[in-house]
């Protein structure tokens, strides 16, 4: 998805995928607006293909301008232990670390994690079928901060489109419901 948002279709480079046994190279065409490393820290997004973009976060397979970097560094550390390598240039480079067989403790705790991630979202899925409260979806969780929650859970679904607002054009509203299932068209 990634090479298809920031590819160069004017460069006629093949995107490529290289699996090795300690890393994942992957290589895109590029039109670089610097050279060399990206470090979050100080990183500014710069728009590759808006139009394709757009339809991507439309349908609900990419968030704003500039997230994917912060994602990046945020997951490759969970689940590979150590931070990837963004490499701009006419050819785009994106190192992925792969943890080391001698380590179990990274995959296992990123197992568990993302195990745990995906019981949590069919419990909240199974659970809002008849639309509920923020609060009433909380407290189901027995999560006790409502920004974390916010931040970490509810929105994440509602981006994602598993779940929906019951009122999207108030989303501050004290009587916002959120379900799960189809988008209603009365909405």
């Amino acid at each position: 998805m990634n090479s298809l948002i920031h590819r160069e279709y004017a460069n006629a480079f093949v995107a490529k995928m290289i699996i090795e046994k300690s890393r994942v190279v992957f290589e895109n065409a590029s039109i670089a607006h610097d050279s060399g490393p990206i470090n979050p820290d100080n990183f500014v997004p710069h728009p590759k293909n808006p139009v394709i973009a757009k339809v991507f976060r439309e349908i609900g397979l990419a968030d704003e301008l500039g997230s994917g970097v912060r994602n990046l560094y945020k997951y490759c550390r969970t689940y590979c232990g150590s931070d990837p390598q963004l490499i701009e240039g006419d050819v785009f480079r994106f190192i992925l670390p792969m943890a080391e067989q001698s380590s179990p403790q990274v995959t296992r705790q990123a197992t568990m994690q993302a195990t745990m991630q995906d019981e949590r979202t069919i419990k909240i899925i199974e659970f809002c079928k008849t639309p509920k409260t923020r609060d009433e979806i909380q407290n189901f969780l027995n999560l006790k901060n409502r920004d974390h929650f916010r931040s970490e859970v509810l929105n994440p679904l509602i981006e994602s489109g598993l779940l929906h607002p019951t009122l999207p054009d108030k989303p501050t509203s004290p009587k916002q419901k959120y379900y799960s299932g189809h988008k209603r068209e009365d909405s």
